[in-house]
């Protein structure tokens, strides 16, 4: 029998009715989004002209919420039905839009409810990104889910291409009240075709995993995963210095330029045009480069064009640059993005993309504080040239960090674990739980052995154990005994499905040292609680 061909066609992924519905109605509402975020920023120029400090607020009050809330929503994803939690994210979201466009139309807005309700409609956004980011594989095959992302980016600068614009027209025409009415109901379309899906939950004979032990693994996760320690290293020294031209470009296009909101969106609009290009560049140039020269090059290439833009002042020219900031942070932002979710396996990945996006936000929101307070106290040119430097020399200073080892992961489950034989089958919520694995080595190999062992303590406590031990026997130096404490049953039992390729592999090179016939004597023990005073566990 012929296997079925792999679909490599960008657009294969909207042939899932759900998916491509979801693709056009979340198309308006990032359209309605960008138009948002420029109806807000130059709302605010005109409520503090002479405060930049209060400006790059705004980029903080945005992002404030992602650096608070995105642990919490990504243990929130992999927790709770996440249809539901969509339709309640958007509508929040629709709810505070609509406030702030009545409170501008009526005309009693001032700084402080605009930084309020910006904070407030990013609530809703930070806890909605993490679960919209886990939905895709579900939408699409796992073929079509390379694909899938690409068009999500292509929709992202697409609509900074045409948002930005389009809230220049509005706001000359009709002000930014209206703006951030459009935008409320830009979230109607998503509502409606969340609604109308028919979500299958995904069943498991285990219990759903508690709100506060599903962040503890998340957290724990990340602690014991260099790979995507990395991600987030590369991720921080980017944003951080990225983030004043974030923060400064309406201040530089009003104040510099001096430019109407029609020629500040045109500016985005450039932007948005260069990151739609990157679309089409990226798969090109990362057939040519490495992802570590691609997010290298890309970052140096964003440095120096926020060097040059401290200082151009032609809009012309200004229009051609953000053209490659476009290109560039596009192809930093994905290769970041791509680099997270396959430095990750499946039970996990919401959490993990949740706490780089806390990365993300939490550097843009203490970058645009720094350079907003940088250009309030000096110029604007002297914030966008020591971010510009600052960011080149992080460049340097980052580069060991591997980014391409990550793409190497086999991180499906392997599912490889036998389940040794037990006399009586513990409730979910009982525990801790202590497994042992007995290994017989060569003494003379003791050294090698503990090195590879050392790597694997990585794996099992990622994969939940809260302690983990390896003893060597003071009567026989040979023996060689693992410990691992999980913290109840249910949590162990899930890590027979967490294990993965990956993982088997520097098991079985653990495993390569044993001497014997018979693989290594696993014991599996639960923390012995008596209540009947008989010797006997009380039933579930």
């Amino acid at each position: 029998m012929t296997a079925p061909a792999v679909s490599t066609s960008m657009w294969s992924p909207l042939r899932q009715p759900v998916f491509r519905a979801l693709w056009f109605a979340s198309a308006v509402s990032t359209i309605g989004t960008w138009m948002h975020d420029v109806g807000a920023a130059w709302l605010m120029t005109t409520l503090a002209p002479d405060s930049p400090f209060l400006v790059a607020l705004m980029q903080a009050a945005a992002s404030l919420p992602f650096f608070l809330l995105a642990l919490p929503a990504g243990a929130i994803a992999d927790v709770v039905d996440r249809r539901k939690l969509l339709l309640w994210t958007q509508t929040w979201m629709l709810a505070v839009a609509t406030v702030l466009g009545v409170l501008t139309l009526a005309n009693i807005i001032n700084p402080w409810i605009l930084l309020a309700l910006t904070f407030a409609l990013s609530i809703g956004s930070s806890i909605n990104m993490p679960v919209w980011q886990a939905i895709t594989p579900e939408l699409v095959a796992t073929q079509d889910l390379p694909q899938a992302i690409t068009l999500s980016g292509i929709v992202i600068n697409l609509s900074r291409s045409i948002g930005p614009a389009l809230a220049g027209v509005i706001i000359a025409a009709a002000g930014t009240g209206a703006v951030f009415l459009l935008n409320a109901a830009s979230f109607v379309g998503v509502i409606l075709v969340i609604y109308r899906w028919q979500r299958t939950p995904q069943r498991s004979a285990l219990p759903a995993e508690r709100f506060l032990g599903a962040m503890q693994a998340g957290i724990r996760y990340v602690r014991y995963a260099p790979p995507l320690q990395t991600v987030l290293i590369r991720t921080s020294a980017y944003i951080f210095f990225a983030s004043a031209l974030f923060a400064l470009l309406p201040l530089l296009g009003r104040q510099e330029l001096q430019l109407d909101a029609l020629g500040y969106g045109i500016i985005l609009g450039f932007w948005g045009i260069g990151g739609l290009s990157g679309a089409f560049i990226l798969p090109k140039l990362r057939q040519r480069l490495s992802i570590d020269q691609l997010v290298a090059l890309s970052s140096l290439l964003m440095g120096v064009m926020m060097l040059v833009l401290a200082y151009l002042r032609n809009l012309p020219l200004v229009c051609a640059l953000m053209m490659l900031v476009g290109i560039s942070s596009l192809s930093v932002m994905v290769s970041l993005s791509v680099a997270a979710q396959t430095s990750v396996p499946t039970w996990v990945r919401a959490r993990a993309l949740a706490v780089q996006l806390l990365v993300f936000q939490g550097c843009l929101t203490l970058g645009s504080l720094l350079w907003g307070t940088v250009a309030q106290n000096t110029s604007i040119s002297i914030a966008l040239d020591s971010a510009g430097v600052g960011l080149i020399v992080a460049v340097m200073l980052t580069v060991r960090y591997r980014l391409r080892c990550a793409e190497k992961l086999d991180l499906r489950s392997s599912l490889h674990w036998d389940q040794p034989a037990i006399a009586f089958e513990p409730c979910p919520n009982d525990g801790p739980v202590l497994i042992t694995l007995e290994y017989r080595i060569d003494p003379a190999n003791a050294d090698e052995f503990t090195k590879v062992m050392k790597a694997l303590s990585n794996i099992r406590r990622r994969d939940g154990a809260i302690y983990w031990g390896l003893y060597q026997d003071l009567s026989e130096p040979g023996r060689f005994v693992e410990t691992a404490v999980v913290e109840s049953w249910a949590e162990h039992k899930r890590q027979f499905e967490r294990v993965t390729h990956a993982d088997k592999m520097i098991e079985e090179r653990a495993r390569a040292f044993h001497i014997g016939d018979e693989p290594p004597k696993v014991s599996q023990m639960i923390y012995a609680n008596y209540t009947d005073g008989k010797g006997l566990r009380q039933p579930c």
